[in-house]
């Protein structure tokens, strides 16, 4: 359809319909799961009982808020490490594999390309189960032929930051590839020619460049890697990320309390997305 041309008033009326339906449909159990957070119930789900802040800040026998409980309070401070260490490890990885793949003289770059993104188009279940028979496998080895016990190869924080490394740099990768493309390799021919040197080039020139693309893929792979249930579950070791302890409080039967996480992290989120959105808006006026 040409947005130019004139449109009678069912295709005006169906184009409304259209897009409401679709932003109800997008945020309604966002939405729902919001109210719920205050419900003075100890089901986690209607009816309604009435408006209360207990489940955020109550300390009682029975009535536990998310600001008292210790469990769900750990389970986000694991996840808070292991976002920020594979976002941070993810980047130098996807970041130098980028600038890898972009040399002309790399042999077998393109086969190698497609392997490298061989990780992002496997269902993270079968990744999980993968990296823990091969960590496990691994592991025996080390003790049964060298009398090494590897703890990184258990399950446990450090195999997590593993596992999630393995797909997330990937993403990170084609991030700042898609950004190297568009840059002008004169600009580092000419700081060479001027006296830099590699290291300055990169410092100075390439790395300014790289930016946004960075910030970026560096926002995107912490969220991915906070919010990562597949993979996770099959590497996590005594201290669960937030993701596995809500799985295992849901399946047992939990209170408004979740409800009230969701509430803050969709809260966080959105904070974060419209200081981003500012800031962007400022930096094109």
């Amino acid at each position: 359809m040409i947005r130019s041309l004139p449109s009678g008033k069912t295709y005006r009326y169906g184009y409304i319909t259209y897009v409401s339906l679709f932003y109800i449909f997008l945020f309604s159990p966002l939405i729902v799961t919001c109210i719920l957070a205050f419900n003075d119930s100890i089901f986690p789900g209607l009816p309604w009982e009435g408006f209360t802040l207990d489940w955020f800040f109550a300390d009682e026998e029975h009535r536990t808020g998310v600001f008292f409980d210790d469990r769900n309070l750990n389970a986000i401070w694991v996840s808070l490490q292991t976002a920020v260490s594979v976002s941070l490890l993810s980047l130098v990885l996807g970041t130098m594999a980028a600038f890898l793949f972009e040399q002309e003289q790399f042999r077998f770059k393109q086969p190698l390309f497609f392997l490298a993104l061989t990780p992002l188009v496997i269902p993270g279940v079968i990744l999980g189960i993968s990296l823990l028979l091969a960590s496990n496998s691994a592991g025996l080895y080390f003790e049964e032929k060298l009398g090494i016990d590897l703890e990184i190869l258990r399950p446990s924080f450090g195999l997590v930051v593993l596992g999630q490394m393995s797909f997330i740099s990937t993403f990170v990768m084609l991030v700042v590839s898609a950004r190297l493309k568009k840059f002008d390799t004169s600009l580092e021919e000419a700081a060479l020619n001027l006296g830099a040197t590699r290291p300055e080039v990169i410092r100075y020139i390439t790395i300014p460049y790289l930016k946004p693309a960075l910030i970026g893929a560096g926002s995107v792979a912490f969220l991915m890697s906070f919010e990562n249930f597949n993979t996770t579950l099959f590497l996590v070791g005594s201290d669960t990320t937030l993701p596995i302890s809500l799985y295992l409080q849901v399946r047992d039967g939990s209170t408004p309390l979740i409800n009230a996480i969701s509430f803050l992290l969709i809260f966080t989120t959105s904070i974060l997305a419209l200081i981003n959105l500012l800031l962007s808006r400022k930096k094109s006026d």
